[in-house]
């Protein structure tokens, strides 16, 4: 079904969101791919419980962006379907190829294609794209659906607490020094989306202050802004539904809450343990 304004919004699977959400505001999610024990996989294939259990056990895991040929169906269904311009928001350039496949792809595309780099990944893509696809919905133009998902994701923080940088140095995500700087005296490190790429922010002596300087760093970001918040994790459920629901009690103008596990594209990066906020003010 094609939305109000013939504006078609194309995001792809790290962007995690909750299930249905994606339906409901009429995006279309590309899927990131990854190989476990040598074979290739769509994201949505590999449950993240098998994705955490190989990573505990150290077992390698790759990712890669979708295939040009994989957004050129998209668009093509898109375009078929009677939009007449396709935004398509994607996570960060820095960390992936996946903007690179969309604009090969936007070349020949039917209709045209105004691809998005988020500079981020995660919820904070989600909430870039879905921006994009309310302004869609209502009959906006494709350049203001493009404006609100940069806009967004201009305004958005993300935070990040790993138990280790192991799994981020593995897969280049993260310099050495950076992760023998995290090692030392056991800190455990909080990390931050910073030009696009996965920074240290602060060390912090043990898990347990670890996160509660996580839940301080969210509160002031927060401020007295109206925001969306997201809490992801990996293999920390609990963590994560407690995270959420002290942020509703101390961010006074909080609308959404939004708590899910990552998939496995983002979970062979920051290892099990994984506790992440995403701070989204509205626009």
């Amino acid at each position: 079904m094609s939305p109000p304004s013939a504006v078609a919004v194309v995001t792809d699977s790290t962007a995690y969101l909750p299930p249905g959400l994606a339906e409901r505001h009429g995006l279309t999610v590309v899927p990131l791919q990854l190989a476990v024990g040598g074979t290739v996989r769509d994201e949505a294939e590999v449950s993240t419980a098998e994705a955490a259990r190989a990573l505990k056990e150290w077992h390698p895991i790759t990712t890669s962006r979708p295939a040009p040929e994989r957004f050129a169906r998209t668009y093509e269904t898109a375009a078929s379907s009677g939009a007449r311009h396709i935004v398509s928001v994607h996570l960060s350039s820095a960390l992936s190829g996946t903007v690179e496949a969309a604009r090969l792809a936007a070349r020949d595309a039917p209709v045209p294609v105004t691809v998005i780099d988020s500079a981020t990944i995660g919820l904070g893509l989600g909430f870039a794209a879905l921006s994009a696809a309310s302004v869609a919905l209502s009959g906006g133009t494709p350049e203001a659906a493009a404006a609100a998902a940069t806009r967004r994701a201009e305004l958005t923080r993300s935070l990040i607490y790993v138990d280790t940088l192991e799994h981020l140095r593995r897969g280049g995500r993260i310099g050495a020094a950076a992760t023998l700087l995290g090692s030392a005296l056991m800190m455990k490190p909080l990390l931050h989306i910073a030009d696009g790429r996965i920074a240290p922010l602060e060390k912090v002596r043990t898990s347990s202050r670890a996160l509660a300087r996580l839940e301080e760093l969210a509160v002031a970001e927060a401020g007295d802004r109206k925001v969306d918040l997201g809490v992801q994790h990996l293999s920390a459920a609990s963590r994560a539904e407690s995270l959420a629901a002290r942020l509703r009690e101390r961010v006074p103008h909080v609308e959404d809450v939004y708590v899910g596990e990552v998939g496995p594209v983002i979970g062979a990066h920051v290892g099990p343990g994984m506790l992440g906020v995403v701070v989204a003010p509205q626009l």
